[in-house]
């Protein structure tokens, strides 16, 4: 308890939960840093693909760019609405699910939490890369740079949902500050510089059909409205008034986005510069305007946390996602607890787990997870765009008909983009999310079925009056020795029936002997019983003589008092067999048996 005080601090009680929630200047920090973290990848994304088509596309970097923020309103737009018509949170999920159906639901929630998990994958690999572009000696070390990243973000945010707030405020704005200060530096540097152009750097040419070349750019590039939606999956973290707050969130969000991806995109390209594998393009365009200096370092550095620092939108909205989920009996019933601090720490910890473990299979290289990204966040766009349309033309509330057409243009928009990175995607990776989230569907349908069959089964309403009684309590205590732990269990058998047997497996006959001659002495007046043994098994022997006095006493209950002694020390637990426990585990699966421990603490 000392090392998980210190790690997470002490729990909160939970009357005090609206203390935890967020002000929008933190809300900023804990929920946007996924969306504004991507603009430091998102224009090396679409160069990546445009410098394959030659000098000529790579001047469609900026309009590429433009057309990506034109989307980013939209969205935001659409998302603005759904916070208002759902502030209870749930975002893309609960509007699915309660205008399109279960399965509309279920596809954009599976969706949603493949995405998170993608996300703190693409985020702490992108932090990272931005590291080991300041620092090339680093980059042998990616993975495990990677996987410390993870671990500290995790511990953050078990520490509580302001405990994260308050860590992640100061990185978030000092990004948007830092790459701020170098749009401006480099607006006020072309002034004395004349544009660089991309024929003068020998770029190749490609025979690919160019249409193909810009579309799949944009695709690469419609990363950057990864993340958006999660203002609207954690209304309930915000203060009151709750949508308020969180759609004022949302527009500062959207703004600053804006700004910053057409900025990065249009110096990159005023200054010519072309994506490199050993830095990434900010840290090149950093470096063009203010040399390997301290304020190229200190956009670098705040470049890397925010990246890093970005996952943690996910942290914030997949334990939230997975608790509603598991709420309805769609995932595990464990990721609906909320933890000493108020937060779900399962789904955090599952979120950890499923990150690390991409990290290491992949490498931890950007750009081979990249095209795994964003198909399944806009699958949540176009499926939540559809059910708000489908609310607002149902509901026809005041100004429905606005509101319909704003979330029907963004259902359209978002759908087409889908269509476009699943197909130009598809091949580079994109077929494993595709097949994933119709897998997570299936998972959560089974664990629902199971969830109903268990409800049914456990109902009041299957209870019979006057249904019969056990006839018969056999008691059985298992022996391997007789000392005070074994007089204990006897004790507390006797006490819970009268026909009380001890029973002892015999694998060597001379302790059987000294074990017998000790019970007449000690018995207390219960039956003993010697089973014979003679390939040496403890477990089977017994088991066999349970379903002996089970066939017996057919309409009765046995009871396996299983004597037990405690070290005062955990370690000490190694020294020890743990049969008890292994035979707990085999009774637990036998109809009309019953067992219990009775425990002996030692001391030290």
């Amino acid at each position: 308890m000392s090392i998980k005080t210190f790690l997470i601090g002490k729990p909160i009680e939970t009357v005090k939960e609206k203390y935890e929630r967020l002000s929008k200047k933190m809300g900023l920090a804990v929920f946007s840093s996924d969306p504004l973290s991507s603009v430091a990848y998102g224009t090396e994304e679409i160069l990546f693909v445009l410098v394959g088509g030659g000098a000529a596309l790579l001047n469609y970097l900026v309009p590429i760019a433009i057309a990506i923020v034109i989307l980013v309103a939209i969205v935001a737009t659409s998302y603005y609405q759904t916070i208002h018509a759902y502030s209870s949170g749930g975002g893309a999920y609960i509007v699915a699910k309660d205008n399109l159906g279960t399965y509309p639901g279920l596809v954009a929630g599976s969706a949603l939490l493949i995405d998170y998990v993608l996300t703190v994958t693409v985020s702490v690999a992108a932090g990272i890369a931005a590291i080991t572009s300041a620092f090339p000696s680093l980059r042998a070390h990616t993975v495990l740079l990677c996987l410390l990243s993870i671990l500290f973000i995790t511990i953050v945010n078990l520490r509580g949902v302001r405990e994260s707030g308050k860590v992640f405020t100061l990185p978030v704005y000092i990004f948007i500050g830092s790459l701020l200060l170098l749009i401006g530096a480099s607006l006020m540097k072309s002034f004395s510089v004349p544009q660089i152009t991309y024929k003068e750097l020998n770029a190749t040419t490609s025979n690919i059909f160019p249409i193909f070349i810009i579309l799949k750019a944009f695709a690469s590039g419609c990363a950057t409205l990864t993340g958006i939606e999660a203002v609207s999956n954690g209304v309930r973290a915000f203060k009151a008034p709750e949508a308020k707050n969180a759609g004022i969130t949302l527009i500062w969000m959207a703004f600053i986005l804006g700004i910053l991806t057409i900025g990065i995109a249009y110096f990159s390209h005023y200054y010519a510069i072309l994506p490199n594998e050993n830095e990434t393009v900010l840290s090149q365009l950093a470096r063009t305007i203010f040399s390997k200096g301290p304020v190229y370092y200190t956009i670098q550095f705040a470049t890397a946390l925010i990246l890093i620092l970005a996952a943690n939108t996910s942290y914030s909205d997949f334990p939230r996602l997975s608790s509603i989920m598991a709420n309805d009996r769609y995932l595990p019933r464990q990721l609906s607890n909320r933890g000493d601090k108020l937060v779900f720490s399962n789904g955090i910890l599952i979120l950890s787990f499923l990150s690390a473990l991409l990290l290491v299979l992949f490498r931890g290289e950007t750009h081979l997870l990249i095209p795994l990204y964003a198909v399944g966040v806009f699958t949540a766009f176009t499926l939540s765009q559809a059910g708000m349309v489908k609310h607002w033309i149902k509901d026809k509330g005041k100004g429905w008909f606005k509101s319909a057409v704003i979330n029907g243009i963004g259902g359209i928009v978002t759908g087409v983009v889908l269509v476009i990175i699943a197909v130009e995607k598809f091949s580079h990776g994109a077929w494993i999310v595709l097949i994933a989230i119709p897998a997570l569907v299936l998972l959560t349908q089974k664990i629902h079925k199971y969830y109903l069959s268990v409800a049914e089964q456990l109902s009041l309403e299957r209870c019979l009056i006057g249904e019969k009684e056990f006839k018969h309590h056999s008691v059985i205590i298992p022996i391997s020795g007789l000392q005070q732990a074994v007089i204990n269990a006897v004790r507390y058998a006797k006490a819970l029936s009268d026909d009380v047997t001890a029973v002892y497996v015999c694998i060597d006959e001379m302790e059987t002997v000294r074990i017998k001659q000790k019970w007449d002495r000690h018995c207390m007046g219960v039956k003993f019983i010697i089973l014979e043994s003679p390939y040496r098994s403890i477990t089977q022997p017994l088991i066999d003589y349970i379903d002996e006095v089970h066939n017996t006493y057919q309409d009765g209950v046995i009871t396996v008092v299983l004597p037990e002694f405690v070290p005062s020390k955990w370690w000490h637990h190694l020294l020890h067999n743990q049969t008890a426990l292994f035979i707990k585990g085999i009774l637990l699966f036998k109809k009309g048996v019953v067992s219990t421990s009775v425990p002996f603490h030692l001391k030290e």
